[in-house]
């Protein structure tokens, strides 16, 4: 995968801003690792239990009319798991100590959640086979109607004007 050290950095830049991240990893939804800067955690596994908990979350969401998934929390006694939507195909998910700010996590969480999704969809564009075949005609030139204005009466300034207080 072409975009795995530019994913790897990002999690690494993650990680600095907030510093009590204790992992981070993205992976597909399909729960298969994409980058992972998780020291001490198996990241096969909790990539695995993103995608499974994902799936109940986007069901909750769908089911009580939601919209869309975009991030799901888990606090435990000792922290906090958060998962972020990363573009159409991947996911970020957070390891966080407990004393962690959470609107700090959520903002930086969904930032660099929006940077992987970016780098991810770029991928598949790019291993896209519609990408690769040549165009052969030039689509035509948008037109856009030119806007025109009708003139309007002057406005009424004199003192029999009615106001909003009057009836």
């Amino acid at each position: 995968m072409a975009a795995e050290p530019e994913i790897l950095e990002e999690l690494r830049r993650l990680r600095a801003r907030v510093p009590q991240l204790t992992g981070a990893l993205a992976a597909s939804v399909d729960g298969l690792v994409l980058a992972h800067d998780t020291p001490g955690v198996e990241p096969e596994s909790v990539a695995a239990l993103t995608a499974t908990a994902l799936g109940v979350a986007v069901r909750m969401a769908d089911v009580t009319g939601q919209g869309d998934l975009r991030e799901l929390l888990v606090r435990g006694v000792y922290g906090y798991v958060a998962t972020y939507a990363a573009g159409r195909s991947a996911v970020l998910t957070l390891l966080a100590q407990d004393r962690v700010n959470v609107g700090r996590l959520h903002l930086e969480g969904r930032r660099a959640g929006a940077r992987i999704g970016e780098l991810m969809d770029a991928e598949a564009a790019a291993r896209s086979p519609a990408r690769t075949q040549p165009r052969t005609a030039k689509p035509a030139p948008r037109t856009i109607p030119t806007r025109t204005r009708s003139t309007r009466a002057p406005r009424t300034t004199g003192t029999n004007a009615p106001t909003t207080t009057e009836s």
